[in-house]
């Protein structure tokens, strides 16, 4: 595998994947899930697939604009903090439809904190870029 060639390149490979499993588990959602969970569970896989979807998509911003940063920390804690959010609230998210354990809900704050990190690492980029 070639090494990584430019800064953000990490960022910009964890929000193609990111986007390509949220596409696919949100057409297994709709399509394999609908008559095996209630609409309550459904709602709650859905909602672990947007997240998922719009943090691919901020994801690839930041790797994108890693390669024109003067500070590069800013935008990596955010990418780090996007990364680990998305596994975090949207995997208890998904772990919470597939199962109905409830008390993997009280994980996905923990996910939601990460997420907010990411944005303030990104609010931090865009004052100093």
């Amino acid at each position: 595998m070639k090494m990584m060639t430019h800064p953000g390149q990490l960022w910009l490979l964890v929000g193609a994947l990111y986007g390509f499993v949220g596409v696919a588990l949100g057409a297994f959602g709709a399509h394999g899930l609908r008559a095996r969970l209630s609409p309550e569970m459904l709602a709650i896989w859905k909602t672990a697939v947007e997240y998922q979807l719009y943090h691919a998509l901020v994801l690839l911003v930041v790797g994108v604009w890693l390669r024109a940063a003067a500070s590069a920390t800013p935008l990596n804690v955010a990418g780090i903090g996007f990364t680990a959010g998305v596994l975090i609230f949207s995997g208890s998210l998904y772990a919470l439809s597939l199962s109905g354990v409830r008390m993997l809900g009280a994980i996905t704050p923990i996910g939601g904190l990460c997420l907010l990190l990411g944005w303030a690492a990104l609010l931090v980029a865009a004052f100093r870029h």
